[in-house]
């Protein structure tokens, strides 16, 4: 661990993703802040800093995983302490933004909650938000602080070029995926395919056409998020009926919620690559799925950030 030396920098963690939180400050060289979350018996969250904040920059990591209200509040509240205590800039790290996926009003009377967290986050008295593969990039746009949107394709696609595989072909699993999957094609140099899918209710998908060539060659399926896992494993399954020879799966977050674990152990993927933007209960660890760690990306932005150096360069 290198020792970062300017006192000015403090990162603290609430309850989401410690040891991401951890190996974040350990990349950087400073130690994690020192605050207590415990619960009142009714369940409400008490936040406690044990440390002076005053005149800091400081950076909380959270992501807002399951137990996802509980992990925003208590983002809220901490959030909420800092600014009491005077802290110079609150920079909140959200590695998996939860709430994400209702982006729009698709039906007559639906809420957009992308947007009524960022309205919270910034209510609390956020100054920054650093985040990872939005669900949709305009999330961005419902803030009016700051946002810096970082990419995971350049850590799954790295995995996938030291795995040497032959005859590879990008797939996205639908059609809002496109441009991530051409992203991680661009990467590899490899040509993209598109399965054109029906979903006629939530967590329901229904494959319908393969547009692309895919006999004979090494799929790879990415997406943002992998839920129930419906999506991907229905996808996957398709690839190889068709003629994929081999089909890998990736994704920046792990929600693995209801029956997902059971879907991808018995479909064709070979590996699931994730990252550790969510922690993986030990339930959902098994030889299939593939962790990488989004720490050091995450570390360079905090750095970036606290000495005012461009963080775009981290967007490639």
């Amino acid at each position: 661990m290198a020792n970062y030396r300017d006192p000015k920098l403090k990162v603290f963690t609430c309850n989401a993703n410690q040891s991401l939180a951890k190996e974040i400050c350990d990349h950087i060289g400073v130690p994690l802040g020192k605050a207590n979350i415990s619960h009142f018996s009714d369940g409400e969250i008490s936040v406690h800093i044990n440390e002076s904040v005053r005149g800091a920059d400081v950076f909380v990591i959270q992501s807002t995983c399951a137990p996802v209200n509980d992990h925003i509040m208590e983002m809220l509240v901490m959030i909420d302490a800092l600014k009491r205590a005077s802290a110079k800039s609150i920079n909140v790290v959200m590695p998996y933004y939860g709430y994400a996926r209702q982006d729009r009003k698709a039906r007559a009377r639906d809420p957009i909650t992308a947007k009524l967290v960022a309205n919270l986050i910034q209510t609390a008295g956020a100054n920054r938000v650093i985040t990872m593969d939005l669900h949709a990039t305009q999330i961005q746009g419902f803030f009016d602080i700051p946002v810096d949107h970082l990419f995971g394709v350049p850590i799954l696609g790295d995995h996938f070029l030291e795995k040497n595989l032959e005859d590879v072909v990008v797939v996205s699993p639908d059609h809002g995926g496109v441009t991530r999957a051409r992203k991680l094609a661009e990467r590899l140099k490899a040509p993209i395919a598109i399965i054109d899918k029906r979903r006629p209710k939530p967590n329901v998908a229904e494959i319908m056409n393969i547009v692309g060539h895919i006999e004979g060659k090494t799929a790879i399926l990415i997406d943002d998020i992998i839920d129930t896992a419906g999506t991907i494993t229905l996808a996957a399954n398709a690839l190889s009926d068709n003629g994929a020879k081999e089909v890998y799966a990736c994704c920046t977050h792990p929600v693995l919620s209801g029956p997902a674990m059971e879907r991808i152990t018995q479909s064709k993927i070979k590996e699931l690559v994730v990252t550790n933007s969510i922690p993986l209960t030990e339930d959902k660890k098994n030889d299939q799925v593939r962790v990488l760690s989004v720490a050091s990306l995450m570390g360079e932005a905090i750095i970036r950030v606290h000495e005012e150096l461009s963080v775009s360069k981290l967007f490639d």
